[in-house]
């Protein structure tokens, strides 16, 4: 297997395990998508359950999809990361029934922190949300079957 092939396995499981721990994006019925290392696609469709009082998505919904994503790409390299701040920009609202995608790309990636931006769309490509996550690498790995790689 060539080192491209084994550094994209690696990024695809470590975004399994993590998902199968997961129990607030499975709850909310996010799924992962593309797991790339340094990136990572999350959708989720917005239920009745989601709505705010102006029946729209409540945005910690939208928050919690871009935040998901966010997580699985800051980990996608098998470095425990956790958030270190986080910033999002609701553009529009998002409807009961809407095919919500967040795709998380690395911007920066140094040997602690690191910063991701989110887009968050409709199905109709139309941008929802952007977000910036800040992350931070703790000691140790997300597979605890590898060792943590060199930064």
């Amino acid at each position: 297997m060539s080192e491209h092939m084994q550094i994209q396995q690696v990024a695809e499981d470590c975004a399994e395990h993590m998902f199968a721990q997961d129990a607030a994006s499975k709850a909310l019925g996010i799924a992962i998508g593309v797991v790339k290392p340094g990136c990572a696609t999350a959708t989720m469709t917005v239920t009745a359950a989601m709505l705010n009082g102006f029946k729209t998505c409540h945005g910690g919904m939208i928050f919690s999809l871009a935040d998901s994503a966010f997580a699985f790409a800051c980990n996608s390299q098998n470095h425990a990361a956790v958030a270190a701040g986080c910033a999002i920009d609701f553009l529009r609202p998002a409807l009961i029934d809407d095919q919500l995608s967040a795709i998380a790309t690395q911007t920066y990636q140094g040997k602690r922190s690191g910063i991701y931006h989110v887009e968050v769309t409709n199905q109709n490509a139309q941008l929802v949300a952007l977000f910036k996550g800040n992350s931070a690498r703790v000691n140790g790995s997300v597979l605890p079957e590898l060792m943590t790689p060199k930064a």
